[in-house]
C-alpha cells in the first residue's frame, strides 16, 4: 500500500497446509516487509515467469493488430445532489463509464442500438505528465458508455498507465474473458520507444488482473480469441462503481465454434 490514502494495517502471516499432505518442519519466522515496501512487491513480482514448456506453452502474441494506451486513475465531476456539489468518479482515458439500462451483451447480439457506442479512444485524449504533480490540473472528465472494438483473433498490446491524479495508489486491473501475458511494467511515464525493448515475450506470466504500480505502468498482450462483450475494470470495488471501467466488443469469428452461443430458452430477464 503506497498510497497517501489511509489504511489499517492488518497485515498478517499465516500456513496452510492441505489435508493428506505431509507435515512440515517448524517454520522459521521472519521480518515482514513494510506495508509500504515497493521495491521489494516490484522485485518479487517482476521475477516472476511462466513454466513456458511443451505442456504449458507462453504462447504470447508476437504482432500487435491494436496498440493501445489507456491512462488510468480518479477525477472529480459536478454533483447537485452531493454535499460539496462534486463527487470523486474513476477514468478511463479520462472516459468514466456509465453502466446502461439494456444489458451490453444484449445489446450487442441483437443489434439493439443506442445502449453503447464502440469509439472507446486508443490513446489518452491529451499527452501530459501523468505522474508528475497534477494539483492544478481541471479534474473534470467525459462520461459515457463507450466499447473499443475488436475483430475476432485479433492481437492486442495495452499499457495500462497509472496517473498522479487526486489520490495515486496501484490499481488491480482484471480483464473478463481472456487470460493475459504481462509482457512488461516500471515506474513513472511509459517510453514508447526504449520500454518496449525490455519487454519479455519469451517467458512472461499468464495472468487475469495485473497491478498497475502507483505511478507507473504495466504492458499486457492478449489474443481476441473469445467473441462477446468483456469488462476491463479496477477490482477496487469502490472505483468500479466510480467508472473506472470499459469494456471490448469481440466479433464473431466464422462458423459456431467463434461465435457467441444464443441465449439459453429460460434465460430469466434483467
Amino acid at each position: 500500500m503506497d498510497t497517501v490514502v489511509a489504511v489499517d494495517n492488518v497485515t498478517a502471516i499465516a500456513f496452510l497446509r492441505y489435508k493428506g499432505t505431509a507435515v512440515f518442519s517448524p517454520p522459521v519466522l521472519t521480518t515482514t516487509p513494510a506495508i509500504n515496501a515497493t521495491p521489494v512487491t516490484s522485485a518479487f513480482m517482476d521475477g516472476l515467469r511462466s513454466l513456458n514448456s511443451w505442456k504449458y506453452p507462453a504462447s504470447v502474441p508476437l504482432t500487435v493488430e491494436h496498440s493501445l494506451y489507456f491512462t488510468i486513475g480518479v477525477g472529480i465531476d459536478p454533483c447537485a445532489t452531493c454535499v460539496n456539489g462534486r463527487k470523486a468518479v474513476g477514468v478511463i482515458n479520462n472516459i468514466s463509464f456509465i453502466m446502461p439500462t439494456t444489458a451490453l451483451l444484449q445489446a450487442h447480439y441483437y443489434g439493439i442500438s443506442g445502449v453503447f457506442t464502440d469509439d472507446f479512444p486508443a490513446l489518452p485524449p491529451n499527452y501530459f505528465n501523468y505522474t508528475g504533480n497534477n494539483t492544478a490540473f481541471n479534474l473534470q472528465t467525459t462520461n459515457g458508455t463507450r466499447a473499443y472494438r475488436l475483430a475476432f483473433n485479433s492481437t492486442v498490446q495495452l499499457v495500462l498507465q497509472g496517473t498522479t491524479m487526486i489520490a495515486p495508489e496501484s490499481h488491480p486491473f482484471h480483464l473478463h474473458g481472456f487470460n493475459f501475458f504481462v509482457v512488461g511494467k516500471g515506474f513513472g511515464n511509459f517510453d514508447p520507444d526504449n520500454d518496449p525493448k525490455k519487454f519479455n515475450l519469451a517467458d512472461p506470466v499468464e495472468r487475469n488482473t495485473i497491478s498497475v504500480p502507483t505511478a507507473g505502468w504495466a504492458a499486457i498482450r492478449f489474443r481476441a480469441d473469445n467473441p462477446g462483450v468483456w469488462f476491463l475494470h479496477c477490482h477496487l470495488e469502490v472505483h468500479t462503481t466510480w467508472g473506472l471501467k470499459m469494456v471490448f466488443v469481440v466479433d464473431n469469428g466464422e462458423g459456431p465454434s467463434e461465435s457467441i452461443l444464443p441465449p439459453p430458452s429460460d434465460l430469466p430477464s434483467c
